[in-house]
């Protein structure tokens, strides 16, 4: 069954555009390949004076949001000759970490967190740490954000009086603005069904480029009448409503293929529904 029959996928994602393209017109669908993600470039030499410091002075918890930025502060430690204290302070600090990825990578440091998402998200960290009834009100909290600067989590921080601080600077390198215009005039012009998201960076430069140029409230207008935002997985879903887009097709295993078949199922259950 073609349960994409006729519709307008577009795909943000720049990687396996190809073979999603060849999915989406198997199932009838037309895909539409805009690139919306982007780079995000670590700052090395801040880093470095980040790791540094923690190493020297320590801090009173250490929050780890993916596997990814995990191993890049292990490299960058190892590369400037501290990565056995990097391991130390690790194994020394309390650890709140959100990803199964970063869990799985830690577990091969020998290194188990005091506390973890229990569904790999922002919410289910923060559900976790609320749990603990922690009193954070002027202790030092590192952060390692790496291409998603999770709003909610260091706003939870902020309220209760934590001293967070970023110890993996990045920079991000906007995709091609051209191709953000177009995704965005196809959003508004209904010209696009259905978005989907491979990652954060995407979800947050579309709105925040959105925003920049005084459309996100018809963005969102869009996504609630008529355009499906789908997402790879639970985090790239959450930071889709974190940016207010409220409908939302994700997969249960989180894969790019499996993807594609949600949203085909979301349409098909969407006919028999009426």
């Amino acid at each position: 069954m073609r349960r994409l029959e006729g519709k307008r996928i577009a795909l943000t994602g720049p990687r396996k555009a190809a073979e999603l393209s060849i999915m989406v017109e198997k199932l009838g669908g037309i895909p539409v390949v805009r690139p919306a993600q982007g780079s995000v470039e670590m700052q090395r030499e801040k880093v470095e004076e980040e790791i540094r410091k923690l190493v020297r002075e320590g801090t009173d918890w250490i929050v780890l949001t993916t596997s990814q930025g995990t191993e890049m502060l292990l490299e960058v430690a190892e590369s400037i000759g501290l990565r056995e204290e990097f391991l130390e302070t690790l194994r020394q600090t309390p650890l709140a970490v959100r990803g199964y990825k970063t869990v799985k990578y830690l577990k091969t440091l020998d290194i188990e967190p005091e506390v973890k998402a229990d569904d790999g998200t922002t919410v289910g960290i923060l559900r976790a740490l609320q749990e603990r009834s922690l009193d954070l009100q002027g202790r030092k909290v590192a952060l390692q954000l790496y291409g998603d600067h999770a709003p909610r989590l260091v706003e939870w921080l902020a309220s209760q009086g934590a001293l967070h601080y970023g110890i993996l600077p990045y920079r991000h390198v906007p995709p091609d603005l051209t191709v953000v215009d177009t995704l965005l005039g196809e959003i508004l012009g209904g010209a696009i069904d259905a978005v989907t998201f491979t990652s954060t960076p995407q979800v947050r430069f579309l709105m925040a480029y959105a925003r920049e140029q005084g459309l996100a409230e018809k963005v969102l207008e869009a996504f609630r009448e008529r355009v499906v935002g789908v997402a790879v997985g639970k985090v790239t879903a959450e930071a889709l409503r974190d940016e207010g887009i409220v409908r939302v097709v994700a997969p249960e295993e989180e894969r790019m293929g499996s993807m594609i078949v949600s949203l085909a199922k979301y349409y098909e259950d969407s006919e028999k529904t009426g």
